[in-house]
């Protein structure tokens, strides 16, 4: 996993492909909390498997993220994965953008 800074506003995370077996998204939970002056753009292009722990990670995000008054965006998601959103009734609660490229022209846009 990588974590940048995109700008003064915005974070990218970029997801590995095994997700469960790291604590990607507990360091930005971390960072949120503590720092979270920011919007949020998680790419999961390389990522093959999603978990209940990672849609509980994304839920606390969001969560921390929209109190703030600030916007998670998920890119590059994979059909599959989508998949695992719907089956659990998720897929409603986050913003899908195609690309890394189009989220962050979404956040551009509202800001």
């Amino acid at each position: 996993m990588s974590i940048h800074r995109w700008s003064e506003d915005v974070i990218l995370v970029d997801l590995p492909w095994e997700l469960e077996e790291q604590d990607e998204l507990q360091t930005v939970i971390g960072m949120v909390r503590d720092w979270g002056d920011w919007d949020v753009v998680v790419d999961f292009s390389h990522v093959t498997v999603v978990g209940g722990a990672c849609l509980a990670w994304l839920l606390e995000v969001q969560r921390l993220l929209n109190d703030g008054g600030h916007k998670l965006t998920l890119c590059g998601v994979a059909p599959a994965i989508k998949g695992v959103f719907t089956s659990a009734r998720l897929d409603d609660l986050f913003e899908f953008t195609k690309d890394r490229f189009a989220a962050l022209a979404s956040l551009q846009m509202i800001g």
